[in-house]
């Protein structure tokens, strides 16, 4: 693996520890070298904090070192004052004479002026374009490409093909398809993200709390869609554990933690998009049941699908959504097998 590579996937792993901290900001991590022997490292650990060059430029002990080393970024440093001062000002003052940086930030702010400031001011800059890069912040990219957030749908079926069981009598509760360790990762996915979405007959059905109880993270906001406004506040998604935005046809208002959010025009999806854009929500995962994610579907609001196949059969019940396409990447957990699927 040549030299720069091997670095760029070292700021990579470093980026990664501040996934579901940082958000909507990048994932960073920058890597300071000096004569082929690494003498700072540091990322972006959370949103408003010092960026990844910072933290790695100032924990290098023999500043005088700096004038003779090669700073590697995962990401181009950013060009513009927000809620710290601009990182390539930054290297640039401390006489560093070389950055490799991992992709370009093509986000409107930054966008190609990280590197340009950077050669104007004597630093010469490689930019390594790596893949690994480019999908490490990929619902950053996303968010400023599209103007929403990164979508996951993720589901559980049965090995026959089912979501769910048909239910009678107003029967309650999880008819869980998956196994305990597939319930943490599920919660690990959630804590990745900034928002989560399910529908009305989910949060009647499942009295999901939507939090990440089985993994140490940050609760993402939570998202219900209920166009009449059918639920009461003795659902757990109503309790303080997270802020709740309720999507719906009837009326805007806010209450303590929960926010009502009226749809235009019936168009539920386009409203709640154009909402979460502006309030910079850049990842949504929707594990609503079989007719809020095929709404999604529909409307082609989607990015990628993670679906979960159990070792159980239902033989009867609620057909699962078809995605009509192959996956992209299968993984085993147990006695669970998780596939994974791209919009491209």
């Amino acid at each position: 693996m040549k030299k720069d590579e091997l670095y760029i996937n070292r700021c990579i792993e470093l980026a990664l520890k501040g996934a579901g901290k940082v958000s909507p900001n990048p994932m960073v991590g920058c890597v300071i070298v000096h004569n082929d022997k690494i003498i700072g490292e540091g990322y972006h650990k959370q949103y408003g904090g010092k960026h990844a060059e910072v933290n790695a430029i100032e924990c290098v002990k023999n500043q005088s070192l700096l004038k003779e080393s090669i700073l590697y970024v995962n990401l181009e440093p950013c060009s513009h004052h927000g809620k710290t001062p601009p990182c390539c000002e930054f290297i640039a003052n401390k006489k560093i004479p070389k950055v490799v940086i991992g992709c370009k930030d093509y986000s409107k702010k930054v966008n190609g002026k990280g590197i340009t400031y950077l050669e104007k001011n004597n630093v010469k800059v490689i930019l390594h374009n790596s893949y690994n890069s480019k999908i490490l912040n990929k619902r950053f990219f996303n968010f400023h490409k599209n103007n929403r957030p990164y979508i996951i749908l993720k589901w559980a079926e049965t090995k026959d093909g089912f979501i769910d069981l048909i239910r009678s009598n107003n029967q309650k509760g999880v008819n869980w398809i998956s196994t305990e360790h597939t319930k943490i990762l599920v919660h690990k996915w959630r804590a990745e993200e900034d928002a989560i979405l399910v529908g009305r007959k989910t949060v009647e059905n499942d009295n999901p709390e939507l939090t990440v109880r089985e993994y140490k993270g940050i609760n993402p906001i939570r998202i219900v869609i209920d166009p009449d406004l059918k639920l009461n506040s003795n659902y757990k998604i109503f309790n303080k554990s997270s802020k709740t935005i309720i999507l719906n046809k009837i009326q805007n208002k806010e209450s303590d933690n929960v926010i009502f959010l009226k749809a235009e025009n019936k168009k539920m999806i386009e409203s709640l998009m154009k909402y979460l854009q502006k309030i910079e929500i850049i990842s949504l995962i929707v594990e609503g049941g079989k007719k809020t994610i095929e709404s999604f579907l529909d409307a082609n609001y989607w990015d990628e699908a993670r679906v979960i196949i159990g070792d159980k059969k239902f033989t009867n019940g609620i057909k699962a959504p078809n995605l009509n396409r192959k996956y992209s990447n299968v993984e085993s957990l147990g006695k669970d097998r998780i596939y994974t699927y791209f919009n491209d």
